[in-house]
């Protein structure tokens, strides 16, 4: 089967990261397959451990920017004390200087834990694009969906039917296109898979009962998809919210609570996480600092509480990746602590301000070549002007002092009293300026 062009995020940013993502996980699948256990949920865990794990390295920097942070904010608090009051350009500038140099000093950028954030935002969104639409990057997964798709696509009225889908309206737009009115046959299947996709198992009865003649290759269907979609004993297709929901309609205690493991194992291991973060202490003399750290405290409450909301609103899918991946976070705290903690920091910092020492003599040696060159390049403009003045005859030097003196001579003689007079002026006025 040809892979679904629609769901797959194109963007010129996401784009490219998605797709990579993609192949990962078909990867993945393709494996856990040929052995026999071809489970999204199993695809999810080890697609987020695979990831993780390409993250190390950008992890242990980010946390030896914090270790190396914590080191250094004496210095750089001790500094701010110091020019607390001085507000004129000066002391700000050699503030500044001071503040370079410790940052030099312990080998860190002001913006480094930043740019660690931001190369992996767009991995950890890209994650999200694929995770949230598994048929468009796993071809076993869409195949599920054949022949039951270009069955239904023949049936009378079928495409009105699952527009009423609750999650229909997610594809408004491709069901208006004129690839889809046009008929085009992949723009249709793909459509067709997107909401089939979200379907959620009353909807899937609901098709079932509409369609009769297609019964079996519903059950056919829903059974790949079952088999595909369960982890124990959840669809990562739906979600917990709807689960619960199913169930108190059933009145089935176990599934009811089941519905709530996935949120509530995604706000303990949030929690655990975050825990295991290193943690600056209060300063007193900082009152600015004072009130970002509280800021980053009340955040460090709320995430696991917002991420079992999140955890019951989203598809199980999406919430057993957040797990996951709170999870693997927290084993690689752990094991980047331990590796951190037995780093010698007093030699890595003697070593950053080696090299700091080293880059600032190359930059002060390549100054001042540049300023020799510069000079040297303005002595021989000098030599060359001497050299052409006296090279000149006497009617070419005369010339030259009334063509010179043209601008100074607009409302008077060139070469009188008045002329003189203007040049006199204009230097003056130059001078006072």
């Amino acid at each position: 089967m040809s892979g679904i062009l629609l769901t797959k995020d194109t963007g010129k940013i996401l784009g490219p990261i998605v797709k990579l993502l993609g192949y990962i996980m078909e990867g993945i699948f393709y494996v856990i397959d040929k052995i026999g256990i071809p489970n999204i949920g199993l695809a999810i865990i080890l697609f987020t451990i695979v990831i993780y794990l390409l993250l190390m390295p950008l992890t242990i920097k980010q946390q030896k920017f914090s270790k190396l942070s914590a080191k250094m904010n004496p210095e750089l608090q001790a500094i701010q004390k110091k020019y607390k009051d001085k507000k004129d350009n000066d002391s700000m500038m050699a503030m500044n200087m001071e503040t370079k140099a410790v940052y030099a000093k312990y080998g860190v950028s002001p913006s480094g834990s930043c740019v660690q954030l931001l190369i992996q935002m767009p991995i950890l969104l890209a994650l999200y694009r694929v995770i949230a639409n598994i048929p468009a990057y796993v071809g076993k997964v869409k195949e599920a969906f054949f022949p039951l798709v270009d069955k239904l696509i023949d049936q009378p009225g079928s495409a009105d039917f699952i527009k009423g889908f609750a999650n229909a309206n997610m594809y408004a737009k491709q069901f208006s296109n004129e690839n889809f009115t046009g008929g085009v046959v992949s723009y249709v299947q793909n459509t067709f898979v997107d909401v089939l996709n979200k379907a959620s198992t009353a909807e899937w009865t609901s098709l079932k009962e509409q369609f009769a003649s297609l019964s079996a290759d519903v059950d056919h269907t829903v059974a790949l998809l079952d088999r595909y979609n369960n982890f124990l004993g959840l669809s990562m297709s739906n979600s917990p919210s709807f689960t619960f929901r199913e169930a108190r309609a059933t009145g089935s205690a176990a599934m009811m609570i089941a519905a709530f493991i996935i949120p509530v194992l995604a706000a303990v291991t949030q929690w655990i996480n975050v825990k295991l973060m290193p943690q600056q202490e209060m300063n007193s003399d900082n009152e600015q600092q004072n009130t970002m750290m509280q800021s980053m405290k009340t955040m460090n409450m709320v995430m696991p509480i917002m991420s079992a909301v999140f955890c019951y609103t989203l598809p199980a899918g999406m919430g057993l990746y957040w797990v996951a991946g709170a999870v693997v976070r927290s084993v690689q705290q752990i094991v980047i602590n331990k590796h951190i903690d037995k780093m010698d920091l007093d030699e890595v910092i003697q070593k950053n301000a080696e090299k700091a020492k080293k880059k600032m003599e190359k930059a002060n040696a390549q100054a001042q070549q540049m300023a020799a060159y510069a000079n040297m390049n303005t002595k021989k403009a000098g030599v060359a002007s001497k050299a052409s003045t006296q090279t000149l005859s006497k009617d070419d030097k005369e010339d030259l002092v009334k063509k010179s003196t043209e601008y100074y001579s607009k409302n008077a003689k060139p070469g009188s009293m008045m002329a003189k007079a203007n040049m006199v002026r204009e230097y003056n006025e130059k001078k006072s300026k």
